[in-house]
């Protein structure tokens, strides 16, 4: 694993997504086409930023796919991550996006899981942008995570530490608005990407960085998974680097 730490965790997260702009063109370069993960969250702000202006990138050849989303949260909902990806990204791009395959939280999440898994078994993906919760989550994939399972989409129950993070940073008027459930991309899909980036700012996330890398791989820390991907960069502030 790369690891850099930068002081401004806005430069971090240009860093990140100057990383990641580089794998895309790759890809479109050798095969034609590119498929790309994008996280969400207040970690992801720069990273998209840096994504969007990149000059060259012709993203209607590539494909997206994302993390997760909250079950039964419409995407009116300020908290919504097909609504952050759409404004933040997808209407931001162009010419616009040879597909985005976005979580839908409002449909039968069983159905909605086995549709999003046939779709990104055949689109193997490129690189996939991720960050790490404050609990040490990947994804949704809250502490002890499903490490075994091969369902690329999951149903997943949110622990407290996730739901307050999710609190404190701004995306609910109130803990009790938090969804308790969500769709989930699985650790095993994530960790099928050919690269992973993966950006973590600020202070309050330093023990789960510090657990994520030198702590044993384990449920416990789901991010440690990280450890054991063959090509994975992990961006840091000096905040989250606290630790270490």
């Amino acid at each position: 694993m790369k690891i850099e730490i930068l002081k401004d965790p806005k430069v971090m997260g240009q860093a990140a997504g100057e990383v990641a702009a580089k794998v895309i063109k790759a890809s479109l370069s050798e095969k034609g086409f590119a498929n790309i993960i994008l996280a969400t969250g207040t970690s992801q702000f720069e990273t998209l930023n840096r994504l969007v202006d990149e000059p060259g990138i012709d993203w209607s050849k590539v494909t997206l796919f994302h993390l997760d989303e909250y079950l039964g949260l419409p995407i009116t909902h300020g908290a919504s991550f097909r609504k952050y990806l759409l404004e933040r990204f997808v209407n931001q791009v162009s010419p616009s996006l040879k597909q985005a395959h976005l979580i839908d939280g409002e449909a039968d999440a069983t159905t909605e899981c086995a549709r999003l898994g046939a779709l990104i078994q055949t689109h193997p993906i490129d690189v996939a942008l991720v960050g790490i919760g404050e609990n040490g989550h990947l994804a949704f994939n809250d502490p002890p995570a499903d490490f075994e399972t091969e369902e690329p989409y999951i149903v997943v129950n949110l622990d407290e530490a996730c739901r307050k993070q999710q609190f404190s940073e701004g995306w609910f008027e109130s803990m009790e608005a938090v969804p308790r459930q969500a769709i989930s991309m699985s650790i095993r899909q994530i960790m099928k990407s050919a690269k992973i980036i993966c950006s973590v700012p600020d202070e309050r996330k330093a023990e789960a960085v510090r657990n994520s890398l030198n702590e044993v791989v384990s449920p416990e820390y789901p991010a440690s998974i990280l450890q054991q991907h063959p090509d994975c960069e992990l961006f840091l502030d000096e905040g989250a680097a606290g630790k270490l």
